[in-house]
């Protein structure tokens, strides 16, 4: 993914990444990419900021994130509408959250209500039909720019990791 990000922009790499965090798998493939093309000469060495994204019903990465632990905590409990965020314990949870410490990122927790918002605003404006893991990248950015943390002039990616045929049975 690391590599289509920087091939889509012209080999130029995008201010902000906000990825939704399950695994996390994505973001530290991402991550390692970014490395490998400065490397051969594809890219410089500025970086995005990365931003994970998860549920409020399961946020161990948002949680060691805010901590400034080392490792996530399995989260007892886990609820969400989001099958890919429900993930309690990350295998690699120590890359994504260097990752997010090295890129000066960040780590952000939406609500089952607002990826559902989203997820119908996304579809109207845009024609694109996320899934619940799709939708909570734009409510992160929302927040992230109304914190002023994103800036309105700056590039930022959004990663929908699936389609939203697949919860149909929250739309109906």
């Amino acid at each position: 993914m690391g590599y289509e990000v920087a091939e889509q922009l012209g080999w130029r790499l995008p201010d902000v990444i906000i990825y939704p965090t399950g695994g996390g798998t994505g973001l530290i493939g991402m991550w390692k990419a970014f490395d490998e093309m400065e490397q051969m000469g594809l890219i410089g060495s500025e970086r995005p900021r990365m931003v994970t994204v998860q549920s409020t019903g399961c946020a161990p990465m948002v949680r060691a994130f805010q901590e400034g632990s080392e490792f996530a905590e399995m989260w007892q409990g886990a609820r969400t509408i989001a099958d890919g965020l429900r993930v309690p314990a990350a295998v690699g949870d120590f890359l994504i959250l260097r990752a997010l410490r090295e890129s000066h990122g960040t780590a952000v927790a939406v609500p089952d209500e607002e990826m559902l918002k989203y997820a119908r605003l996304m579809g109207k404006h845009t024609g694109v039909f996320p899934a619940p893991e799709g939708a909570a990248t734009l409510a992160a950015q929302v927040h992230l720019l109304q914190e002023g943390w994103i800036q309105p002039d700056e590039t930022v990616v959004l990663f929908n990791t699936g389609t939203g045929l697949k919860y149909a049975h929250l739309w109906a």
